[in-house]
């Protein structure tokens, strides 16, 4: 089984000698990709809280995420497809990946209904049902647009039965032949080229994630991902997971460990040889107040810092923490106004950024393992 070829390419410059951290760069029709990255998450056409310019300007990351679940129930593909794809309708010319809804439809629980077919499902919007299946997945990614396009896959959840997830893992394996065979019959919507990323399961079993680190590696993507994990397993779990999986797809590949995780996730993950991540953790917790910086995280909104005038991260990593003090910030907290949420959110996607381009930079230099350690161990306080 073999995936035709399309634009995107990777490069692999330089392995860390302490660990399996790798640099390298993804390029695609829309630009290239500096790994390892850390891919802000823009669910519904908008990363929460962030104009383009700011994301842009002050965040700058070659990638972001959209998720077709969504997208699919709002605005609906018809109109995307009038706008030219999710690069025109919202104003982002770089590089965009989108999430094919195999998340969704586990965090779905009480309202779906999985099937060899597929899946039904009662959008959480209006209560109106609707069917994913892995092709109909397939053509809408094409419609939606994003450069890279993911499997359509079942998350299963933490803890799960072990004969559950081997059924589950079956089932996803199916799934991505029914996806590779329709994508071949259905060709892109718009003027550049997409590329298909397959997702390894298998929950917490190493045996397991073997069979589908083989069975995934066999498929000849351009690309591959790891999904099941940061579903509330021990952090130990998910490092041992990756562990395996790593050894088994092939290193001339991107790997993608999708929804990790908090800084020090991403750290120990790069370590093990992940290229890009993703997650709503640093948006999500800058709109209430959790800052994360190279010395710990910040609660903003604790009265110790109501006469703090120093600026919010020592480092200046983003415009925003040069021009506001972290007085000023805790001041927005408690009065409830919207900019604070906004700064916080850059803050926290810049540091997620930079930490990512530091850890590619401590790669390159052949330095990354005791830098990396020394971050763990400085990342992992509350100030």
């Amino acid at each position: 089984m073999q995936l035709y070829s399309t634009l995107l390419k990777f490069s692999l410059h330089k392995s860390d000698t302490g660990s399996k951290a790798r640099a390298g760069t993804i390029t695609t029709d829309h630009g290239a990709i500096e790994t390892p990255i850390f891919m802000p998450v823009g669910t519904v056409a908008s990363v929460k809280g962030v104009h383009q310019k700011e994301l842009k300007e002050e965040i700058n990351p070659d990638i972001i995420l959209g998720n077709t679940y969504h997208l699919f129930l709002r605005p609906k593909t018809p109109i995307l497809q009038q706008a030219g794809g999710l690069h025109k309708f919202m104003g982002w010319d770089r590089n965009i990946l989108t999430d094919s809804g195999g998340y969704q439809v586990y965090s779905l629980s009480g309202n779906r209904k999985i099937k060899e077919e597929g899946v039904k499902f009662k959008s959480h919007i209006d209560g109106s049902m609707h069917m994913f299946t892995p092709e109909s997945v397939m053509e809408i990614q094409r419609v939606i647009g994003a450069d890279i396009i993911m499997a359509f896959d079942e998350c299963t959840p933490y803890p799960c039965d072990y004969n559950y997830a081997k059924q589950s893992m079956h089932m996803t394996h199916r799934w991505l032949d029914r996806c590779i065979n329709h994508l071949e019959k259905v060709p892109f919507t718009y003027d550049y080229s997409q590329s298909f990323f397959p997702i390894v399961q298998g929950s917490t079993y190493k045996d397991l994630r073997r069979q589908s680190a083989e069975y995934i590696a066999n498929a000849g993507a351009e690309g591959n991902a790891i999904g099941g994990l940061s579903v509330g397993e021990p952090a130990e779990e998910m490092y041992g997971m990756t562990e395996v999986v790593c050894e088994i797809l092939p290193e001339d590949k991107p790997r993608y460990l999708m929804g990790v995780g908090t800084p020090i996730n991403i750290l120990e993950n790069i370590a093990l040889g992940i290229d890009m991540f993703d997650c709503v953790m640093p948006t999500r917790n800058a709109r209430n107040g959790m800052l994360f910086t190279a010395h710990g995280t910040i609660n903003i909104k604790n009265k110790k810092w109501e006469d703090d005038f120093s600026q919010i991260d020592e480092m200046g990593i983003t415009f925003v923490d040069r021009e506001y003090s972290k007085a000023y910030l805790r001041h927005l907290f408690a009065a409830n106004e919207y900019l604070g949420k906004q700064i916080a959110t850059i803050h926290n996607l810049g540091f997620y950024l930079w930490l990512t381009r530091e850890a590619r930079k401590h790669i390159l230099e052949g330095d990354f393992f005791n830098w990396k350690n020394t971050m763990v161990k400085q990342m992992d306080k509350r100030l």
